[in-house]
């Protein structure tokens, strides 16, 4: 890293721990990749503040545990600056970390060009980060992996495209027989006649596989364990009012549906701009913008890599 790079971030990190105790934040997060100096970090957090340090691989969650540190592990995914806070947090709010009315401080930035953004926020006070205030815990009936792999499978779609073009995507997560009586299988079913275990959406030999079948009109429905039910299904939600945000189509407004009457989680990817959304009983819990080469981290690990 540039001496003027570490010049800027260490100040920065000065500024986060003083407003963390000024605000009394209950955490403090940091992204691992652009951390120059994780001890300076721990060192700027005091108590009660916890400091949260967010890691994407293997390599990132050793570095992060030699501190000792409480670590979270998000997608291996390249995203914007607010890209990262926005699926750090969501993470530790479904998880449980953060809840309603919780004040948190990130310190997010660029992989080898260090910390550049500071974020102070209240649980609740962003409504495009946070319309989740009040629900159940994502995972109250879905297994916490299973909702981490759709999140990441749509995010790499948004990232990658297939075959040099933008897809769109829903997956459904969850509730799967009540999901089954809004839904209409489409006239194949790639994933029928399989075993079980050779469908599951943890496994990642899968990855190629579920987003080469993302070009099929329909969705995906995934059972709270992970194991894939149906691509190309067509979703008839019950008929229900949505307040859909301006702007939004079909593929959205069945993700939004099937969420109001279901226990399920949705995730859709939109074709046209690689925007990533999640759906709670009808309503949008959050909208992750589009990665971009040059802004993230780093591109996200292709199968078998």
């Amino acid at each position: 890293m540039a001496k003027a790079d570490t010049d800027f971030a260490s100040p920065i990190v000065v500024a986060a721990g003083h407003v963390a105790k000024t605000v009394g934040a209950r955490a403090l997060f940091a992204y691992v990749a652009a951390v120059d100096d994780l001890p300076a970090i721990e060192k700027a957090v005091k108590p009660p503040t916890k400091l949260i340090l967010v890691a994407r691989d293997e390599q990132e969650q050793l570095r992060a545990k030699e501190l000792g540190a409480y670590v979270m592990t998000v997608p291996a995914v390249n995203l914007t600056r607010m890209g990262q806070i926005k699926v750090a947090t969501l993470l530790a709010f479904s998880q449980g970390t953060l809840k309603a009315g919780d004040v948190f401080v990130f310190v997010a930035g660029v992989s080898g060009k260090g910390i550049d953004t500071l974020v102070t926020m209240r649980v609740g006070d962003e409504f495009e980060l946070f319309q989740s205030v009040g629900q159940p815990k994502l995972t109250e009936h879905i297994r916490r992996p299973v909702f981490e792999r759709a999140l990441t499978l749509c995010l790499e779609l948004a990232y990658e495209g297939r075959e040099g073009k933008p897809v769109g995507a829903v997956f459904v997560v969850g509730d799967h027989r009540e999901v089954e009586k809004y839904s209409a299988e489409g006239r194949i079913n790639p994933f029928r006649g399989y075993a079980e275990k050779d469908r599951n959406i943890l496994d990642q030999s899968m990855s190629e596989v579920v987003k080469e079948l993302a070009k099929l009109d329909g969705a995906f429905v995934v059972k709270g364990n992970g194991i894939i039910l149906s691509a190309g299904t067509t979703l008839r939600p019950p008929a229900t009012e949505i307040d859909l945000p301006q702007g939004l189509g079909a593929r959205h407004l069945a993700a939004a549906g099937i969420t109001a009457g279901t226990k399920a989680i949705a995730i859709s990817l939109s074709e046209s701009n690689g925007a990533v959304r999640v759906w709670r009983r009808g309503a949008m819990i959050t909208e992750i913008e589009k990665s971009v080469r040059g802004l993230g981290e780093h591109a996200p690990p292709r199968s078998g890599s």
